[in-house]
């Protein structure tokens, strides 16, 4: 598959593993842009509108809006520059001072399917979850949306300086902070995590964490610690939670995953031996599903486990691991 970075005029050939969701749509970012842009620029640019870490949509669609418009009368912080898209300047704008009418008690909750229209909007404008509607979304749009909503939850909190807890100053249209007051300079965070596809012959490995929808399973995953190498966390990762030793580990693909800041590093793993003893503080169950099953799984022919969600780092492994074409 060929696919063309449109502001730069490059080419590149796109692996299957790049074509995994928030990643692969190939956006400019600008950078050497950053710091740099005038009045004139936001004038003629595009911004796309968060509350409260939902995104604004319109069927499965981001809703773009211009500078004057009033849904950007009150935000919350400065619009953070994300790059260029088809020659408009994007900016991203969090504006989750607005307070709805209508109920909020699920924000933040596993699976928020409450919906919140602004009244400066369309009724058909709506702010969403990300998390469920991801897969909905043409390339380009879920790298906007996952971009904007990792950095704006991280100037969210980490508005004051961790050297010496003054508030800070967003610089460089939103790529950095700085520290008015001892000079630290602060840049956005991404967390590494591995998620592991570990097979043993024909079979695969699934976890469940605690609190996920009955029947829902997924690969079992964990963060890179400090001074650990990617193969050596999936390791640990595996043994720890599942009580499998794997052996030789490889790279597939990777995603970015805002949920808030981290980067999924998709690996496989060869496992070493078969008998699961799960530790309940990590999970509430794991199990080896085979081939045969994983296509009951995800045909929704399965009579007690669910697929893992689309859109999803392992929802792409098992269904690339599936039909034997993950490269």
């Amino acid at each position: 598959m060929i696919a063309a970075q449109s502001e730069r005029c490059h080419v590149f050939v796109m692996k299957i593993a790049e074509q995994v969701t928030f990643g692969g749509s190939g956006l400019d970012r600008a950078a050497e842009r950053r710091g740099k842009l005038a009045a004139a620029d936001f004038e003629s640019a595009d911004f796309i509108v968060l509350w409260r870490g939902k995104v604004l949509i319109e069927d499965a669609a981001l809703v773009r809006v211009g500078e004057t418009h009033p849904i950007l009368n009150d935000p919350k912080h400065p619009p953070v520059f994300l790059g260029v898209d088809e020659g408009k300047l994007i900016f991203a704008v969090d504006i989750s001072n607005w307070e709805p009418e209508t109920d909020v008690s699920d924000l933040d909750t596993f699976a928020d399917k409450t919906e919140q229209s602004h009244p400066s909007l369309p009724d058909s404008n709506i702010f969403v979850e990300l998390r469920l509607h991801m897969a909905k979304f043409f390339a380009r749009d879920a790298e906007l949306a996952a971009t904007a909503k990792a950095i704006l939850g991280w100037h969210e909190t980490h508005q004051f300086c961790s050297k010496c807890g003054h508030l800070s100053e967003m610089q460089l249209d939103g790529w950095q902070r700085d520290c008015p007051a001892c000079g630290a300079h602060h840049f956005p965070r991404t967390d590494p995590v591995v998620i592991m596809l570990i097979t043993k012959g024909n079979s695969v490995l699934l976890g469940r964490s605690h609190g996920w929808p009955d029947g829902m399973y997924s690969l079992l995953a964990g963060f890179i610690e400090p001074g650990e190498t990617m193969e050596a966390a999936v390791r640990r990762e595996v043994f720890e939670e599942a009580g499998i030793e794997v052996g030789e580990v490889g790279y597939l693909a990777s995603q970015p995953w805002p949920f808030p800041s981290s980067l999924m590093m998709g690996c496989y793993g060869e496992a070493l031996n078969d008998q699961i003893k799960v530790d309940p503080e990590e999970l509430d169950d794991a199990l080896w599903c085979t081939r045969e099953e994983m296509a009951e799984v995800f045909a929704g022919d399965h009579p007690t486990i669910l697929p893992a969600r689309k859109g999803a780092i392992a929802h792409f492994l098992l269904e690339n691991w599936l039909a034997d074409r993950l490269d």
